[in-house]
């Protein structure tokens, strides 16, 4: 990691004993501190522990994510203190500004849970220990529209915006970033982006397994919550923003804060709810719980580029694989020309299908358009056929060790300002609390049948393809 002027020249963590730090944070610092980042790191918690046990947790942690690399392990193990303490003690943030060592510009990541955002915040600039810092909060950042506004009343209180970094590893995934890079260092998309060519876009992000032992967080939060109002809603901003004047930060949020207010709020009619089946056995759900696991909706955008194209968004659980997928279909041609184009028409077989772009954004990568070519032969007959732009595994950082990183230099491109948050949460509102019960449907199966009828077209849903699919 190469330092900047502007880098923290030190790390505080909260929650250091959490689920989080085990599995994406001590194994982003290791990969950090192997790159070059040489500050303090000071673990937080409230669990009587002491510093060998942090680090005998941080050791287990990267034995179970690949591997401890000896050298930058010590070294990380060198730079990492800990503080013991309950963060509603006064004394645990004066401890801490004693570990801080007068270092003038830290880094507070706050990996807990929201509700102890305000008690830790009012501890850090009681202690003065919020001068010239930085701090990094999770999602997920409120529950609506008033608690996002809440918490961002509490963050400006001790943080000016710019030093404000709301966390969305979604952002930090390489083929999300690659979305933004492709869309604007082409030229041939720029004349077909728009309404005059394109019919619909859908995005689906569907996963094979449920809940995973974390029914009492799921329950509390459902679908719409946990993925559409932050993951896929950033996706459909990289999609239908306009050209930022340049590639800051500043500029990128510029446009996808203008997009976000152009989405029209949801409307309940243009969602489908839906929670598969065994859900509610699962440890932590109620036992009558209406939260949904699956949800299907259309979005719309009033902008003159978008105005009348569908946005169709679907996310579920226990669906028959894990991918999560981008279709830009185009418009058909406007008559028929070829024999099997006119059989379609006629009733007498399949219409071809239209010109798509495709972006597959995990768990592999892939770019691909898809086109009609002419079948070997006299007779004039297609074939539809797809022409795989790029094609190759996500490298790069993962995405804690990227946003990490970013965080530590103050490059706030990959975070979501206050603004964006809030416009979103404007977005899905009228749809947090829908009436009426959830469709049941079968885990393996692509959701409640109604989903089908979200989108207005014949061939429905573009379902990802996979060669195989774990069970629930």
């Amino acid at each position: 990691m190469t330092p900047s002027a502007d880098a923290s020249d030190a790390l505080v963590f909260f929650g250091a004993t959490g689920d989080l730090a085990y599995k994406k944070i001590f194994p982003a610092l290791q990969a950090l501190v192997r790159n070059g980042l040489d500050i303090p790191i000071i673990g937080i918690a409230r669990q009587g522990w002491d510093l060998e046990k942090l680090r005998e947790r941080m050791r287990d942690s990267l034995e179970h994510a690949g591997g401890v690399d000896p050298d930058a392990f010590a070294r990380l193990s060198a730079n990492l203190q800990y503080v013991d303490g309950d963060y509603n003690d006064p004394q645990t943030f004066v401890r801490l500004k004693a570990a801080l060592d007068g270092k003038k510009s830290p880094l507070h990541y706050l990996a807990i849970p929201p509700a102890l955002f305000p008690t830790v915040i009012k501890g850090l600039a009681d202690a003065s220990c919020a001068t010239n810092a930085r701090v990094v909060v999770e999602k997920p950042f409120g529950r609506d529209l008033a608690s996002a506004q809440a918490l961002n009343a509490t963050l400006h209180a001790v943080f000016p915006e710019e030093r404000v970094f709301r966390i969305d590893h979604f952002l930090g995934k390489e083929a999300v970033r690659n979305l933004l890079y492709f869309r604007f260092a082409n030229t041939f998309l720029e004349p077909v982006w728009n309404r005059n060519f394109i019919d619909n876009v859908q995005v689906t992000m569907a996963e094979d397994f449920g809940v995973q032992g974390r029914g009492g967080f799921y329950d509390d939060v459902g679908a719409i919550r946990d993925v559409v109002q932050n993951h896929l809603l950033q996706v459909v901003a990289l999609l239908a923003m306009d050209a930022p004047i340049g590639d800051d930060a500043r500029a990128i949020q510029l446009e996808k804060i203008r997009l976000f207010h152009a989405m029209r709020p949801i409307k309940p009619a243009h969602v489908v709810r839906g929670q598969f089946r065994g859900y509610r056995d699962e440890p932590g759900v109620h036992a009558d719980s209406q939260v949904e696991t699956f949800a299907a909706m259309r979005l719309d955008i009033d902008t003159w580029r978008w105005a009348g194209v569908p946005f169709y968004i679907r996310t579920g659980k226990c669906l028959p694989l894990t991918a999560t997928e981008v279709v830009v279909e185009l418009k058909k041609p406007p008559m028929p020309i070829f024999d099997d184009d006119y059989a379609g028409h006629a009733g007498h077989g399949h219409m071809p299908r239209s010109n798509y772009f495709r972006f597959r954004l995990g768990p592999d990568m892939v770019i691909a358009a898809g086109a009609r070519v002419k079948r070997p032969g006299e007779s004039m007959r297609g074939d539809d056929v797809e022409l795989v732009a790029r094609h190759q595994p996500a490298l790069g950082a993962p995405p804690y060790e990227r946003l990490l990183g970013d965080a530590l230099r103050g490059d706030s491109s990959l975070f979501t300002r206050d603004e964006a948050v809030e416009a979103a949460w404007r977005v899905v509102d009228p749809i947090l609390s829908m009436p009426g019960p959830v469709e049941i449907y079968e885990p393996g199966s692509w959701g409640p049948a109604s989903a089908a009828h979200v989108v207005a077209r014949d061939d429905g849903w573009h379902d990802p393809q996979a060669e195989a699919s774990a069970p629930c």
